[in-house]
């Protein structure tokens, strides 16, 4: 009856053995133990005891490393990504046959002319002249290309692989930028509130009213103007992105501070002279992190999304060179659309494999990292 009346009153009895909670303070009961199973805790099988006595508790980042490699579509998210990396940064290197925009000519005949030459004998004979200048172009899958040839007579899966490097570079660096000035700009509002939290949220919010594709448009008729180059073009898509979509990070981290700066461990650091740049970098930020890492990976995907739209409206990479919405815009031309898949078909799954293991890696960090989540 006593062991019944404690399984009732003593809720960590339920999933530890007596045994192993003997060794427990009553803070590790009441709250140490209730989002570890007794499996996680020690490594311990069901039906085995353990090699000692003293339970050993787990660490933050291994709780949270477990229960993100126990989704599966957190591995499926983490495979596909794997595989677009490998294949757009690895690919180029062993498949070398073709290069990025180099161009493949049919083999046929345009036009000849016969010339008189004469050797060192002395001998003269007319020569022959071929001129070969055709394109081949939206040629058919083959073994000399495996995913045929686009309108200028370049390899499509080389291509591919090229514009890989470019759009998730482009989503890396542009969301790494987004992250650095959001919680710059973010913990100072949120640290020091007053006008300056008015100043930098106003400014926020007028980011956030900016029509971006229109503004983006007209930018996009400057550069070309300008004469901007094609292949400089990637880094002012990827300076223009980080300006327009900074501020939601920002709101992101202010609130978050908002409520942390409040805490008992703040009241500490203030009362041990701290400078505010350690208060805010080393006490606050870290506790967003983990908000701010689930926020970062869902925005790849998104960003993916926009960097195809902006490259289909002719707005980042630009001809010859290659990006996965640069290579979608090739279906603006009715007669590629239906009758040339392999020209705009791979880069558009390209992209659809890249959000969606965003999505399901995003989709992992988040329930993984919530101290409510018991798996």
């Amino acid at each position: 009856m006593a062991d019944q009346k404690t399984n009732q009153t003593d809720p960590v009895q339920e999933n530890f053995p007596a045994e192993e909670t003997a060794e427990l303070s009553p803070a590790e009961k009441a709250g140490g133990l209730d989002a570890v199973s007794a499996a996680d805790a020690g490594g311990i099988e069901d039906g085995e005891k353990p090699l000692d006595k003293n339970l050993r508790l787990m660490s933050p980042g291994r709780m949270v490393a477990r229960r993100f490699f126990r989704s599966k579509l957190s591995i499926i998210g983490l495979v596909m990504l794997a595989a677009l990396i490998l294949f757009s940064w690895l690919g180029p290197v062993v498949y070398t046959r073709w290069g990025e925009t180099e161009t493949d000519y049919t083999g046929a005949v345009d036009y000849q002319y016969e010339k008189d030459v004469t050797d060192d004998d002395g001998v003269s004979f007319k020569q022959t002249i071929e001129f070969a200048t055709g394109l081949n172009k939206e040629a058919p899958p083959s073994a000399r290309h495996l995913l045929g040839t686009d309108e200028s007579g370049m390899d499509v899966f080389v291509r591919l692989m090229y514009g890989g490097q470019k759009s998730l570079a482009i989503s890396f660096i542009a969301v790494f930028a987004i992250t650095i000035i959001g919680v710059i700009f973010g913990g100072i509002a949120g640290y020091f509130g007053g006008w300056v939290d008015n100043v930098i949220m106003r400014i926020c919010d007028i980011l956030m009213c900016l029509p971006g594709l229109p503004i983006l448009l007209i930018l996009g008729s400057v550069l070309d103007s300008v004469g901007i180059k094609g292949s400089d073009r990637i880094y002012y898509l990827m300076i223009f992105l980080t300006i327009f979509s900074w501020s939601g990070t920002a709101r992101l981290v202010r609130g978050q501070i908002l409520s942390l700066r409040e805490q008992e461990y703040m009241v500490a650091a203030e009362a041990m002279g701290f400078s505010t740049a350690r208060k805010i970098f080393k006490h606050l930020v870290p506790n967003v992190m983990p908000q701010l890492i689930v926020a970062m990976t869902l925005s790849l995907g998104s960003m993916i999304l926009y960097e195809a739209s902006l490259s289909y409206l002719g707005l980042g990479v630009q001809a010859p060179f290659a990006s996965w919405g640069a290579m979608v815009n090739s279906a603006e031309q009715q007669a590629i659309l239906e009758n040339h898949f392999n020209i705009w078909g791979p880069p558009g799954i390209c992209i659809i494999i890249a959000v969606l293991g965003f999505n399901f890696v995003g989709d992992g960090l988040r329930d993984a990292l919530d101290p409510k989540m018991r798996r």
